[in-house]
């Protein structure tokens, strides 16, 4: 038992994921990417079961193209769906969204694109690890090269708003800091592939049993 003079530690503050899934797949013939089926489940399914497997807590994803069919389809728990009606004006849009809809007190955010099956749970569980070692922005790598996915701590979330325009996610925010950015290792336990065409989803579906958990 614990007393006074040697009390306990206390827990590590649960990280939120935001899981940015609200794309219309337009160089992949317009089909959603939520609802791109990889092993015989939509991504979006993927992408929350990785974050909560990695230790991520009280997640957000964002919605866009075919929301309510991904609302009416996909199996998401206890997620929080939030639409992003300016989907289309690209991911900065979407950032915006997911970051007002944390939940209050988080004290950083694991942003996970929905369409990078290759991340894993051990490598998002790296980047929690980083946080709660000190890192207030921290990003997976591979090979050295910055990745997804990408921990934000609070303290910046209003510069990462105001910067997320068009296509470019927290990109101003992780140039105006790269000296701060620390890079987590993570080519040993996931894959860095992204889909964006019909070549990028062949690829992934004749590799990934090999190395995708």
């Amino acid at each position: 038992m614990a007393d006074r003079a040697h009390p306990l530690p206390a827990p590590p503050a649960a990280v939120p994921a935001l899981v940015l899934a609200a794309g219309g797949g337009r160089r992949l013939g317009g089909r959603p990417k939520a609802l791109i089926e990889h092993r015989g489940r939509p991504l979006i399914e993927h992408a929350l079961a990785v974050v909560r497997a990695g230790g991520c807590t009280g997640t957000v994803a964002v919605l866009g193209a075919a929301a309510a069919q991904v609302r009416a389809t996909a199996e998401v728990g206890d997620c929080r769906l939030v639409d992003n009606p300016d989907w289309e004006s690209g991911m900065g849009s979407s950032l915006r969204a997911g970051l007002a809809a944390l939940p209050p007190g988080a004290d950083a955010v694991l942003v996970m694109l929905v369409d990078t099956p290759g991340v894993t749970p051990s490598a998002v569980a790296r980047l929690l690890a980083a946080h709660r070692s000190g890192a207030e922005l921290a990003a997976a790598a591979y090979g050295g090269r910055r990745g997804h996915p990408v921990l934000i701590g609070a303290r910046h979330f209003a510069e990462a708003a105001a910067g997320a325009t068009g296509d470019a996610g927290a990109r101003a925010l992780l140039a105006a800091h790269a000296a701060e950015i620390v890079l987590v290792e993570c080519a040993d336990v996931a894959v860095a592939d992204d889909l964006d065409t019909p070549a990028d989803l062949a690829r992934w579906n004749a590799s990934a049993p090999l190395n995708c958990p």
